[in-house]
């Protein structure tokens, strides 16, 4: 079959590698791919936003599968324009990608259905916003509603923070249209974790757990980022947690969906704190987790189109998943400056001696060609991924092969997994 992945980034490369080792693929396509993606699959020059372009050239191509990496295409409707012309497209239409694209909505959802989450309010007025805010107190959270690039959520400490994070959010736009409301939070207690769940809209097939680190400095300290790294397992995620995010969050929310008139087909991603209460939702988003997958799919032994074409057909009850039971660490190498200002251009050294180390596979996220050599093109760089027997050996493993990668002005965190040490003592 002929494959289309839609995105340019780490988590796409980590599709398209996963991809490739399927006997059923014969061939990948990747619109608009990135430096690394090339060297596995036709990168296509259409941006992932570009729904008119992209339906010709599956069409023209007669591809049998697309997968979109980004939500942006997904909240603006790529499912429901593919699936009009008959092309096999894996995630949710836009009507369930709101439980992304609107954070509000996703928190009616979960109030209707008492999944379990943080109280909060939801305001289109900044003045109703302060008062709310002031009324309650620090610590809180606030959330632009829209889309952010996985920056809008602001956790604030203290008052002075939480009335600048609305005004930055509301008045001052710096995410845009995505700031026309904001939902404020209570500030929970606990761990976080990030299941990822592929769905059919009547089956719930969770995938390994893992937990990002969404801060930019070590010991999460800095602003929010894409993400700097990620384990899998999450030690914090236990047995009978587990069982609760699945009865309790994931069938739920897929069957509360479906009670409201929305089938959810694709990846349902939870990204949860574990509090002394048991697990809470934090955000829920319509795709793949990046870099979550980085650390998932490498411990996936399952083809991944057996999962992918049944949620398309309905038939994901069929299906079971395989687990390699080593650990993965993903270390994220960004350019100085992320998630602010940086520079590109950077030429990448050292990539063929980090890639001779077990177990390594290096992702690339925002990376270019230039003369047969890799150069930075992206705020996060590399996504550098090591396979070890238990968490402690896989770190040791990813950070021996990031200390031979290099690049001007190169920043990666320390810490990646020091959570998971701690739980395992």
């Amino acid at each position: 079959m002929k494959v289309l992945v839609i995105g340019s980034g780490g988590r796409e490369h980590t599709l398209v590698w996963k991809l490739s080792q399927s006997p059923k693929v014969e061939k990948i396509y990747a619109a608009p791919g990135n430096g690394g993606i090339a060297s596995s699959a036709s990168c296509v020059d259409i941006n992932a936003n570009d729904i008119p372009a992209l339906k010709k050239f599956a069409d023209d191509n007669k591809i049998d599968l697309t997968i979109v990496g980004p939500e942006d295409p997904l909240a603006q409707g790529i499912v429901d324009v593919f699936t009009e012309k008959d092309l096999p497209i894996f995630g949710p239409t836009g009507s369930a990608a709101r439980i992304e694209s609107s954070k509000s909505f996703a928190k009616e959802i979960m109030k209707k259905y008492d999944i379990p989450t943080a109280a909060s309010e939801t305001f289109e007025n900044s003045d109703d916003a302060v008062d709310y805010i002031k009324a309650q107190g620090a610590p809180i959270v606030i959330k632009a509603d829209g889309l952010a690039a996985g920056k809008g959520v602001i956790p604030c400490t203290t008052m002075e923070s939480a009335l600048e994070a609305v005004q930055k959010i509301m008045v001052d736009k710096v995410f845009g249209d995505a700031g026309n409301k904001v939902v404020v939070e209570e500030f929970l207690e606990g761990e976080e974790a990030s299941i990822l769940a592929f769905s059919d809209g009547s089956t719930v097939i969770p995938m390994a757990s893992s937990q990002d680190h969404k801060r930019a400095y070590d010991n999460d300290e800095g602003p929010n980022t894409g993400g700097m790294g990620a384990y899998s397992p999450a030690p914090v995620v236990t047995d009978e947690i587990s069982d609760d995010i699945y009865c309790k969050i994931l069938v739920p929310t897929i069957e509360g969906m479906k009670e409201s008139g929305i089938e959810y087909k694709g990846i349902l991603y939870a990204g949860l704190m574990i509090t002394e209460n048991g697990p809470r939702v934090i955000e829920f988003n319509c795709r793949f987790g990046d870099p979550e997958l980085q650390v998932v799919l490498p411990r996936l032994k399952t083809d991944l189109v057996e999962p992918v074409m049944a949620c398309i057909n309905g038939n994901l009850d069929q299906v079971h998943l395989e687990w390699d039971p080593r650990a993965a660490v993903c270390v994220v190498m960004a350019s100085g400056g992320y998630p602010g200002k940086y520079e590109k251009g950077k030429p990448i050294e050292g990539l063929a001696n980090a890639e001779e180390e077990s177990d390594i596979t290096i992702f690339h996220a925002g990376t270019a060609q230039k003369d047969d050599k890799y150069i930075t093109s992206g705020g996060r760089v590399l996504g550098v991924t090591a396979l070890g027997n238990d968490i402690p050996t896989a770190i040791e493993h990813a950070y021996t092969a990031v200390n031979k990668i290099n690049f001007e002005n190169v920043y990666y965190r320390k810490d990646i997994g020091q959570k998971a040490l701690k739980r395992l003592g």
